[in-house]
């Protein structure tokens, strides 16, 4: 099929005339005429009325205008897509993403893209709060944990574990058998989170909710860490935060027979047929650089 003889008949009928659709695509009256006539017969059927006044389409027309029209656009989105993936990422990056994550693994991934695109600023704003991606100016946010309904488009890209853990020193303190054991114990609540004092333990076909007590309460998730490194107490920290000091021994993970519940890992982006090359770049490299990455014990993936 010429895709030509499609674009042909589909402007004749919305312009109701040969002469306009051929005024709107640069060619002769005598070559619409020509191509749309060469399109009936291949078809063997009549797509068009023509008389003295206007061109108007057949019952039959109207449902092949209506998926020419279809197939155009996804004609002209390919080679849109195409021309996208062999442009070289330039302009400025804005990234959105929470203190935690974005500091620990979207940094990382920031520093290595600016290196390999030179052409392209990387602007990163990092914060625990939802940032509106189309009012804030925002071509990509990173949202950890549990992602609520929205109209943006969305992409699971990794998944993560909660792990409760302490300092070293504080973790011979106490002994601990089971979820319940902690309840008493010192606590430091990350008020960054929904829920932070309420936590569902699960080991095979076994069920515990444990309410901590708070000592301290803090809003930012690294100064969490801090808190709980400085031996203040207990806390449930991602696996990405506490990876390095849990293999350095730094902190300790209570319980590691229990599991807490996992997260994901999304990116998210303004509604947009397409995403430059900006924003496809640093994605491809920010799921590769998770996909090397686990949790401690092991692998992880989206």
């Amino acid at each position: 099929m010429n895709l030509n003889r499609l674009a042909y008949f589909a402007a004749v009928v919305d312009s109701g005339s040969f002469t306009r659709a051929a005024e709107r695509l640069g060619i002769t009256k005598a070559v619409v005429s020509q191509q749309v006539a060469r399109l009936e017969r291949d078809l063997g059927m009549t797509l068009l009325i023509r008389t003295t006044r206007r061109v108007h389409p057949t019952e039959a027309g109207r449902t092949f205008h209506a998926r020419c029209l279809k197939i155009l656009q996804q004609a002209e989105d390919a080679f849109d897509e195409l021309a996208q993936a062999a442009a070289e990422p330039t302009g400025t990056l804005r990234i959105a993403a929470p203190n935690d994550y974005g500091t620990s693994a979207v940094v990382p991934v920031i520093a290595a893209f600016s290196a390999r695109y030179p052409a392209c600023r990387v602007e990163l704003t990092l914060g625990d709060e939802t940032i509106d991606l189309a009012s804030g100016g925002m071509d990509v946010a990173i949202r950890v944990g549990w992602l609520a309904d929205s109209s943006l488009q969305a992409r699971r890209i990794g998944i993560f574990r909660q792990f409760m853990v302490c300092g070293a020193d504080f973790a011979g303190r106490f002994t601990a058998g089971e979820p319940q054991d902690l309840a008493g114990l010192p606590f430091v609540a990350n008020m960054a989170l929904r829920e932070p004092l309420l936590w569902q333990f699960s080991r095979d076909n076994d069920e515990q909710a444990v309410r901590m007590q708070a000592t301290i309460a803090i809003d930012a998730t690294p100064a969490v860490l801090a808190a709980v490194r400085a031996g203040a107490g207990l806390s449930v920290l991602p696996d990405f935060l506490v990876r390095d000091e849990l293999t350095a021994g730094r902190l300790v993970q209570i319980l590691p027979e229990w599991r807490l519940p996992s997260g994901g890992i999304y990116t998210v982006y303004p509604a947009a047929r397409f995403r430059p090359p900006k924003v496809t770049r640093f994605v491809e490299m920010l799921v590769a650089a998770e996909q090397k990455t686990g949790p401690v014990g092991e692998g992880r993936g989206g």
